[in-house]
């Protein structure tokens, strides 16, 4: 293991308790340990300690950064500029590697080629076994499937340097690391897979978490301006349910405008159109969830608001965008 490449890891927080876990599990991973661990503090109002002590034998290898809440991308571009191992591995503050993660990592990192910019570690969701899946947890699942989410990557920092790192436009966690994958890949270099798993557990959610994910679609409009409507495809990205959400959102519009100019029949079209599409997006919601009183109850109101919410976000996103500058892949 001693010739394995050095590594650095960061991890932003905004200061939830599962840092602790993070922490806890990083240090319990045996056979090539990081160079250091850069803990980048987001909180705006850094209120209390974070729970470092969980890092255990490696918090003599542990320090921390502030970044006053600017989100994870500038997070981790705080964390990776101060490194100085040749790869910098970002992990989220609600994963938890496995006991043999650094050992598979060495071998991951080993089997990198000179033109190797990145490493993905394989994502493990747990699901309940007793019941099936809500829709929260069924979209934290797809995070199995995400192409190089940075819950777990690792980048050549060389490469990091070559594109300067996140984009912090991206002020949430959603799409930044599509585009830092992207530009890292247009820069010349390769993305792989590695076989180093890591636990990502469903955090605990409220009803309206669904609805607060519609911002992401922001994020989905500066992704187009930059790299072109192909993105989705180059980033492995599943297309989602905007050009519905859209057609959905216009037909609502449309009936009471009808309505008022006393076309009734177009009006009730518009409006039948409207409950299809509607009740069509809670029904695929809700047939592979538990089917449970409250997940009816919250898919049914959720899917009324989603679709023109999205709508609103993604238009919020181009107006603010519009002027942002197409990197050369999207050309």
């Amino acid at each position: 293991m001693t010739a394995a490449p050095a590594y650095s890891v960061v991890i932003p927080t905004i200061g939830r308790p599962c840092l602790a876990d993070c922490l806890r599990a990083l240090a319990a991973a045996d056979g090539h340990p990081p160079e250091e661990i850069v803990v980048v503090d987001d909180r705006p109002d850094a209120d209390g300690p974070l729970p470092l002590a969980a890092a255990g034998p490696l918090g003599g290898r542990l320090r921390t950064l502030r970044t006053g809440g600017r989100g994870p991308a500038a997070a981790r571009n705080a964390g990776w500029r101060t490194v100085l191992a040749p790869w910098t591995v970002f992990l989220d503050d609600d994963v938890q590697v496995l006991p043999d993660w650094s050992r598979r990592l060495a071998d991951d990192l080993a089997a990198a080629g000179s033109s190797t910019g990145g490493v993905q570690g394989r994502l493990r969701v747990p699901l309940p076994e007793d019941r099936r899946p809500t829709d929260w947890e069924r979209g934290t699942a797809g995070l199995e499937q995400a192409a190089w989410a940075t819950a777990d990557m690792a980048y050549r920092t060389a490469a990091l340097m070559d594109v300067q790192g996140f984009d912090e436009r991206f002020g949430r966690a959603f799409r930044e690391d599509a585009d830092l994958a992207l530009r890292v890949e247009e820069a010349g270099w390769s993305l792989r897979r590695g076989q180093r798993t890591t636990r990502h557990p469903v955090r605990p959610a409220d009803r309206w978490v669904s609805v607060r994910a519609q911002r992401g679609n922001a994020d989905d409009a500066l992704m187009t301006r930059l790299h072109g409507p192909g993105w989705w495809t180059r980033a492995q990205a599943p297309r989602g349910r905007l050009p519905r959400h859209a057609f959905v959102t216009s037909m609502a519009l449309t009936a009471p405008v009808l309505a008022l100019a006393g076309r009734r029949r177009a009006a009730a079209l518009a409006g039948a159109l409207w409950a299809l599409g509607t009740g069509e997006f809670a029904l695929a919601r809700i047939r592979p969830g538990p089917r449970t009183p409250d997940e009816i109850t919250t898919m049914a109101v959720t899917s009324v608001v989603i679709p023109p919410l999205a709508i609103r976000h993604w238009l919020d996103g181009v107006v603010r965008h519009r002027r942002a500058p197409a990197l050369r892949s999207a050309l």
